[in-house]
């Protein structure tokens, strides 16, 4: 269960998903994994793993000889309780075409990917996003983008993000390598079985290597940085779904001053676990360093992309 939402999946009727204030009761077969908030708030919560029987008001787990009980307004998340790692991990994989305009203007193949690592406590995401195409034999597209955090759960609505990472790639935007690390805090501004709405912010620093850059210019700068992001998810009907990711970073004009991120998907059930996606990407850097001959990348890069994308 997370986000009020609680996933139940099986060999016979598949993935179900129900509004958490719908559950009545639960008893589950194995072993499941608890995350309570504790009265102080102040202290990590709680996990507690056990045979679990939810009724509307408590929840009861059994393991060996011990029982716990707690108030069920005290659950922050359930996942299973299982030693197997994969049982942990959900994801999907999308492939699409992608039409650019921008630094570079064409029609060219995309590929993404998410995973994600759930327990009770805590939940760790990757995301890559990455774009190439030729036109006559001649390279015009080629850029990836790789990002993963793993935050942990303080109360019902908090969350502390304790390292995230960033790589990325375009010698387009004459950007080598780029790579950032940060930590921060979160808080989910609403969180019910329909949507859920968070913000983050925290520092950290930003490392930038440049393809190539002018006289007397050094070819790559390590900046700190300040970061503020949000994640808008919702479901319009049980088959179309709304998200929006946008992040920002402020640091030094050398690195590019006010870099920006963002990402907002349209998501349509198909077949079983295929899904037609389309996103519209928004990539802006507000001061681009200038190539060796002088050429300045634009500020912003677009994306449009249509594809399949296939849920496990």
């Amino acid at each position: 269960m997370y986000s009020f939402s609680l996933e139940f999946d099986s060999d016979e009727m598949d993935l179900q998903k129900f509004d958490w204030e719908d559950v009545k009761q639960i008893r589950s077969a194995g072993y499941q994994s608890l995350s309570i908030e504790r009265d102080d708030r102040k202290r990590d919560p709680l996990t507690v793993v056990g045979v679990l029987h939810l009724t509307e008001d408590k929840a009861i787990l059994t393991a060996d000889d011990q029982v716990f009980e707690f108030d069920r307004d005290k659950i922050i998340s359930i996942s299973v309780g299982s030693t197997k790692e994969a049982d942990l991990w959900v994801g999907d994989i999308s492939l699409g075409f992608n039409i650019r305009s921008g630094n570079s203007e064409l029609i060219d193949s995309s590929f993404s990917a998410n995973a994600k690592r759930r327990t009770s406590g805590s939940r760790i995401v990757i995301d890559y996003i990455g774009n190439f195409s030729k036109a006559e034999s001649v390279e015009t597209s080629n850029n990836h983008r790789l990002n993963s955090y793993l935050d942990l759960f303080r109360t019902r609505n908090s969350f502390w993000r304790v390292v995230s990472a960033e790589y990325y790639r375009d010698r387009f935007k004459n950007i080598n390598n780029q790579l950032s690390l940060g930590t921060a805090f979160g808080y989910q501004i609403i969180r019910n079985s329909k949507t859920e709405w968070e913000v983050s912010g925290g520092i950290g620093a930003l490392y930038k290597q440049f393809v190539s850059v002018e006289a007397g210019e050094d070819s790559e700068n390590t900046s700190p940085a300040l970061g503020l992001g949000t994640k808008y998810e919702t479901d319009f009907t049980k088959w179309l779904e709304f998200l929006f990711d946008f992040s920002f970073q402020l640091v030094d004009k050398d690195s590019g001053s006010y870099i920006h991120h963002m990402v907002s998907t349209l998501e349509s059930d198909l077949i079983g676990d295929l899904e037609l996606d389309i996103s519209f990407v928004w990539d802006r850097v507000e001061d681009p360093q200038p190539a060796e001959d002088g050429t300045v990348p634009q500020q912003n890069d677009f994306q449009l992309i249509v594809g399949i994308s296939y849920e496990f």
